[in-house]
């Protein structure tokens, strides 16, 4: 496994979000300040859209790092719920100590109960609904009510909603446009340049605590950033099926010939949605000798 030949502490291009391997590239710094900044000034209601694969999850999960100990946070990962289902989710998420057999109408005054509670005590509330743009039209009115939480002086539930740019679409719509004025801010991931293509690459491979000669060839970084479009999801792919190519063939820095190897065998796999073809991987490595079958698992170990 390429682990060890690299001396790395652990895969660096998992796909998992990991706030360990959190960069601060800039449109992501930008997007967490905006939250940040306005989440503490009270804003009400702020979404953040993204293409897929940009890091939203990650952002999110970060996000909930960032307010650890001075908010409590509410984060709905899967928003494919019933209108009853987003309130008793919430509920839960702030122990609002509801059971599942009251009603909608009851779960509402549980959670405005609870809400002023922690206002009393200086506690700000903050929902977080990941995949946003999946949310039922039925589920988004509901939304709307629960941004009704307020007192005169300041709303007692903050709300960030993350979506592809799907959600947009959706809150475009006529039926949409009371929700749509409630938000107070928006901002949009970016892809990466080919400067923060690398930056990111040596970012990820000094976290997984590598001790050994492992570089990229700055050649290497800007057909990774071309060939991704800068989409991190699609970087750490190429990077991992990289790496892989480089450890068959005995070698530390990473050019563009494994980075082409990458990619040749990235494009038929992507268009299936699955990367779990090491045929193509292990042919390209073409070495004799321990490493050139070794651990087929390996390619297998960076999460979906």
């Amino acid at each position: 496994m390429y682990r060890e030949y690299f001396k790395l502490r652990e895969y660096p291009f998992s796909l998992t979000p990991d706030t360990d391997f959190w960069f601060d590239a800039a449109g992501h710094r930008d997007a967490m300040n905006v939250l940040c900044a306005t989440l503490r000034g009270g804003e009400g209601f702020i979404k953040v859209t993204a293409e897929i694969g940009l890091g939203k999850t990650l952002l999110c999960r970060q996000l909930l790092k960032e307010l650890y100990g001075q908010f409590v946070t509410a984060y709905i990962p899967d928003p494919q719920l019933s209108p009853y289902g987003l309130t008793s989710a919430l509920a839960d998420e702030i122990r609002a100590g509801t059971p599942q057999k009251y009603a909608r109408d009851a779960l509402m005054k549980f959670i405005r109960h609870r809400l002023l509670i922690l206002a009393r005590h200086g506690t700000r509330v903050v929902l977080i609904i990941d995949e946003a743009h999946q949310l039922p039209d039925v589920t988004f009115e509901a939304l709307r009510l629960l941004t009704n939480l307020e007192t005169e002086k300041f709303k007692l539930l903050q709300v960030v909603i993350v979506g592809q740019p799907e959600l947009d679409r959706r809150l475009a719509q006529q039926t949409m446009r009371q929700l749509k004025q409630r938000i107070s801010f928006s901002c949009t991931l970016s892809p990466m340049s080919v400067d923060a293509t690398g930056g990111y690459i040596f970012h990820r491979i000094r976290v997984a605590g590598c001790r050994s000669g492992l570089r990229f060839e700055e050649s290497a970084v800007r057909k990774i950033c071309k060939a991704s479009e800068g989409i991190p999801r699609l970087i750490n792919v190429l990077c991992h099926k990289a790496l892989m190519v480089a450890y068959g063939r005995g070698e530390q820095t990473i050019t563009r010939a494994h980075v082409g190897l990458a990619i040749a065998d990235t494009e038929t796999v992507l268009q299936s949605s699955s990367w779990r073809n090491p045929i193509a991987m292990m042919r390209a490595m073409s070495v004799a000798g321990p490493r050139n079958g070794a651990d087929l698992n390996a390619l297998h170990g960076v999460s979906q």
